[in-house]
């Protein structure tokens, strides 16, 4: 797979994963989630969020009783640098390595990480290396 450019609007509105245990998940995606300058939004009684990140026991209304299969989700990050923290951190959270930071093949300057979160789910941070942005940012007002 080799993507140089991409002309979408926002392809994914939001994930919601279904944890056995939200008290854990909570402290992986928290030292994941500051890795790369992302705060966590919000909780309440079985759930959090951060972004468009909704993490959530079995008895959500909205999980329908189920723990989330296996996922792979990737986040971007700012350089190098928020991908090895981002490695340390998951790790020391609880996570499982998965793929130490480095280069991948998939294009230039694809440097990532991989960490398995206490559900398994496959966690990447990728940082894409030199590229041209067209914007920081979508804003959507309601």
């Amino acid at each position: 797979m080799n993507t140089n450019e991409l002309h979408r609007g926002r392809l994914i509105d939001h994930l919601q994963l279904v944890t056995r245990d939200l008290e854990r998940s909570k402290r992986f995606y928290r030292a994941v989630l500051d890795t790369i300058g992302v705060p966590l939004g919000g909780e309440g009684p079985g759930y959090f969020w951060a972004d468009e990140l909704f993490v959530s026991t079995p008895e959500s209304p909205a999980a329908q009783g189920q723990v989330t299969g296996r996922v792979h989700l990737a986040f971007q990050a700012a350089d190098r640098a928020a991908v090895d923290r981002f490695h340390r951190a998951a790790i020391e959270a609880g996570g499982t390595d998965h793929g130490a930071p480095g280069e991948r093949p998939y294009h230039p300057g694809y440097y990532a990480a991989f960490v398995l979160d206490p559900d398994g789910n496959n966690i990447e941070v990728v940082h894409h290396g030199p590229a041209q942005r067209s914007a920081s940012s979508v804003q959507i007002k309601f």
